[in-house]
């Protein structure tokens, strides 16, 4: 069993791990929040797989660098596809995932098209309907 300090030490450990991958990104230093709870679910699964080793970040940025260059070519037409930086974030983290053979594109799939039969405020008593806002950590 362990003991409170030693707990304490290593989640302000992996706190300063977070810190570290997502200096620079939107909402890691303050200026912006995640303005959807999907947002805050994307970046906490592309920080998850990545400490439970499923890839390496320099891998994450570069297919999210990639994803954004392709929205750019694509003439980034806000009208059409209007800018949104973890959509880029989750394209980069699903292709990441599919590359290393940890998600199938039918799994995929099979799991959108569930998602999306799921009604907004399903296994909720009330809906949220106030932005995520995640506040820097108190030391």
């Amino acid at each position: 069993m362990s003991s409170p300090l030693r707990e304490e030490s290593e989640l302000g450990e992996a706190r300063r791990r977070v810190e570290s991958l997502v200096a620079g990104t939107p909402g890691g230093d303050g200026e912006a929040s995640f303005r959807e709870p999907w947002e805050l679910r994307a970046f906490s699964l592309a920080v998850a797989a990545y400490h439970a080793g499923q890839y390496e970040w320099s891998e994450f940025q570069l297919s999210l660098i990639a994803s954004i260059r392709r929205w750019e070519a694509d003439g980034a037409d806000e009208a059409e596809a209007p800018w949104s930086y973890y959509e880029h974030w989750l394209t980069a983290l699903e292709t990441v995932l599919a590359g290393n053979g940890l998600l199938s594109e039918a799994d995929l799939d099979e799991r959108t098209r569930a998602v999306l039969a799921t009604p907004r405020n399903a296994n909720h008593h009330e809906a949220h309907r106030e932005p995520v806002a995640i506040d820097p950590a108190v030391r």
